[in-house]
């Protein structure tokens, strides 16, 4: 049965993103994200007015969209009561976080400079995209939505189709967040008729069990 409720939160789960960027002094920032859609050769980033992820998407016009295998939990778990902004904005320090400018030493993760842009890059996700920001819309209370073109894309051959451009999505098992836990170890339910449409290669769904 169904009842009639004001939900408070509406937050049913996507792809995990570390969304890395530089303020105009050129210092990296690493922040984990899960408010993001693709189309086509763009994304779409959800993103708090007051953060320092959304101040230097607007000072550089330039980030790294690093998406996130479900192995990486702990360390996006290292980032989630960090902050950049000095000093920490009261709501967030009422809710525990702390300033700290090195994101990727505490995360334990490794930055890469970007080719396309001069936004950083985090070695140890097999997907990451280098864009553009060519728009920015206001999007609910203090938030905006980011459109981003992704200009370079950089994928490990392990979650690559064998001699194709796709990535596999039994290879590619992304950390989910819903409802601010963490979820992952992709399974697949049956056979898509929009992927045999779109005649999408198979990967490992192809391959006998």
């Amino acid at each position: 049965m169904h009842v009639q409720t004001p939900l408070k939160v509406h937050y049913y789960g996507s792809v995990v993103v570390l969304l890395g960027t530089r303020d105009e002094e050129g210092r990296a920032n690493l922040a984990p994200m899960s408010s993001a859609w693709w189309l086509g050769q763009s994304a779409m980033l959800g993103m708090g007015d007051r953060s320092k992820t959304a101040q230097n998407l607007r000072a550089t016009r330039e980030c790294t969209l690093n998406l996130v295998p479900s192995g990486l939990a702990d360390a996006v778990d290292r980032l989630a009561d960090l902050t950049a902004v000095d000093p920490v904005p009261q709501t967030k320090a009422a809710k525990g976080y702390r300033f700290e400018p090195d994101k990727f030493g505490a995360a334990g993760l490794t930055e890469v400079p970007g080719e396309a842009t001069g936004a950083p890059r985090v070695a140890e996700c097999p997907i990451q995209l280098e864009c553009r920001i060519v728009a920015a819309h206001p999007f609910g209370k203090g938030c905006t939505a980011f459109e981003a073109e992704i200009l370079q894309s950089h994928v490990d051959e392990s979650v690559l189709v064998p001699g194709t451009a796709y990535v596999d999505p039994v290879a590619w098992d992304p950390l989910i967040m819903k409802f601010c836990d963490y979820f992952g170890e992709a399974r697949n339910l049956r056979e898509s008729t929009l992927a045999a449409n779109w005649r999408m290669p198979r990967g490992r769904l192809g391959r006998a069990a």
